[in-house]
C-alpha cells in the first residue's frame, strides 16, 4: 500500500501501525476476519492492519468480510494485490461458509442510520441479533483466538442521578419505543456473547464505544457530527431540532482502532470494556458552539428549530453520560487526540470528499 485517496486517513493508519499500545506479536503470522469492513471503522482496521505488514512485514492475514464486492474493490483498490489481503463477499444476516479459516473476529458490522432505526427498526434488530449469532457460531466452528463484538454506549439507556459511567453501571431504555431497537438490540446481543462465553467457551469480548469520529467519514454522513462539519463547510447555519441538552464524551477513529485490538489482545473474556476520550465531554448545542466558533470564519451560527416529536426524526431522549474508561486503560490504551484535533481532521477529511 503507497497511499491511500484521503492523506488524512494515511496518517492515522500509519499512527496505528507505529504504535506501542498495541501488543503486535500477537496479530502476527494470524488471520484476521474484519465483518463490517466497508464501514468506517471496519476499513480503517483493515488498513492498519495492512499498514502494519507493509512496515514491519508483520505477516496479518486479513479477510474483508463485505456484501458489496465493487464497492470494497474501489475502497481497497491500494491492497487489493497484497499476498495478505482477502475480500470475501458475504451477509452475516446468512451464510458465512465462504470465510475460510481463520484465528481472530472483529465483528463492526451493524445498522448504523439514527434513521434506520426508527423506519427499520425490525432489519435493525434481527442484524444485531441473528447476525451476531452467526458470527458467534462461525467463531464456535472455527475454535477462533479471539473475537471482538463491537457494541456502543447506548446500551447504557437513561441512567439515573450519574455521569460518569462505568462498565457495570446500567440506565432506563423505553423497549416500546422503536428507536430503542439499536440499543435494545445492542444489549441482547452482549448478553448472547456472554452467553456463547460462558456455554461454548467462544472467547469473545465487547467493546462498548461511545461516538466515534475523524477523517475518512463520508461527506454524506448524517450523523450529528458530520451535520455539524458539513455545515461550516458549505457556509451554512448549524440548525438544531432539539435543545442539545444531550451530553456525552466522543473518541477519535484512529484512537478506537487502536483499542480495540488493544481489547482484543488483552482483555478478558467476556467482558466489556468502554471505549471514549474522558476529555471530549459535551452537550450537543455547545459542541455546535464550538464547531461555529472554530471552524467555520464566522460564516456558521448555531440556530434552533425545535421538532415537535424528536423521537421520530431518530433522535435519542435527552442523556448525560460519559464513559469511564479506567478499564480500558488498564489495559495499556491511552487516547491521544483532542476534539480540536478531531473536528479539525474530520473536517479536513470531508473536505477532500465534497464534490
Amino acid at each position: 500500500m503507497e497511499s491511500l485517496h484521503d492523506l488524512y486517513v494515511q496518517e492515522d493508519v500509519e499512527q496505528i501501525a507505529l504504535s506501542n499500545e498495541i501488543p503486535w506479536d500477537f496479530y502476527s503470522n494470524k488471520t484476521v476476519l474484519i465483518t463490517g469492513s466497508t464501514g468506517l471503522i471496519g476499513s480503517i482496521l483493515v488498513f492498519a492492519l495492512a499498514c502494519r505488514n507493509r512496515m514491519f512485514n508483520q505477516n496479518i492475514k486479513i479477510k474483508a468480510l463485505v456484501r458489496n464486492l465493487e464497492k470494497a474493490k474501489a475502497l481497497f483498490s491500494e491492497i487489493l494485490n497484497s499476498k495478505n489481503f482477502e475480500i470475501v463477499v458475504a451477509d452475516i444476516n446468512s451464510n458465512l461458509d465462504k470465510v475460510g479459516p481463520i484465528d481472530f473476529i472483529i465483528h463492526t458490522a451493524s445498522m448504523t442510520s439514527s434513521k434506520d432505526f426508527v423506519e427499520r427498526p425490525i432489519e435493525t434488530i434481527a442484524t444485531a441479533i441473528y447476525g451476531t449469532q452467526n458470527v458467534l457460531n462461525l467463531a464456535r466452528s472455527q475454535n477462533v483466538q479471539g473475537m471482538l463484538y463491537l457494541s456502543s454506549l447506548e446500551v447504557y439507556g437513561v441512567p439515573e442521578n450519574k455521569v460518569l459511567i462505568s462498565e457495570k453501571d446500567s440506565g432506563y431504555i423505553d423497549c416500546l419505543q422503536v428507536r430503542s431497537s439499536y440499543s435494545e438490540g445492542k444489549r441482547m446481543v452482549e448478553c448472547l456473547c456472554a452467553s456463547y462465553a460462558s456455554e461454548y467457551n467462544v472467547p469473545v469480548k465487547v467493546a462498548r464505544l461511545s461516538q466515534t469520529f475523524g477523517a475518512g467519514v463520508d461527506y454524506s454522513d448524517n450523523r450529528v457530527f458530520a451535520q455539524f462539519a458539513r455545515s461550516v463547510i458549505e457556509g451554512h447555519d448549524i440548525v438544531l431540532k432539539t435543545k442539545g441538552e444531550t451530553l456525552r464524551n466522543y473518541c477519535y477513529t484512529a484512537d478506537a482502532v487502536c483499542a480495540l485490538l488493544i481489547i482484543l489482545a488483552k482483555g478478558n473474556v467476556g467482558e466489556a470494556y468502554n471505549v471514549a476520550n474522558d476529555s471530549t465531554a459535551i452537550s450537543i448545542a455547545d459542541m455546535a458552539k464550538f464547531v461555529c466558533e472554530n471552524f467555520s470564519e464566522n460564516k456558521s451560527n448555531v440556530v434552533f428549530d425545535i421538532a415537535e416529536d424528536a423521537m421520530k426524526l431518530g433522535y435519542n431522549p435527552v442523556v448525560k453520560i460519559c464513559l469511564d474508561t479506567n478499564k480500558l486503560e488498564s489495559l495499556g490504551y491511552k487516547p491521544k487526540y483532542s476534539l480540536m484535533q478531531m473536528f479539525d481532521r474530520l473536517i479536513k477529511s470531508m473536505k477532500l470528499k465534497k464534490k
